[in-house]
């Protein structure tokens, strides 16, 4: 289940870096901070 939270963190936080590239500020933030949420290092969403 860890493995599964660190590959969807790290899919949303590259996500919202590409976000952030292509100019959409808001959405990329957004996308960061979920994906720092959920991921085993941060405040897991599941536990």
């Amino acid at each position: 289940m860890a493995l599964l939270l660190w590959i969807l963190a790290v899919i949303l936080v590259v996500s919202g870096i590409f976000s952030l590239i292509r100019g959409q500020i808001l959405w990329g933030v957004v996308l960061i901070i979920v994906g720092l949420l959920v991921g085993p290092g941060g405040v897991s969403l599941f536990t």
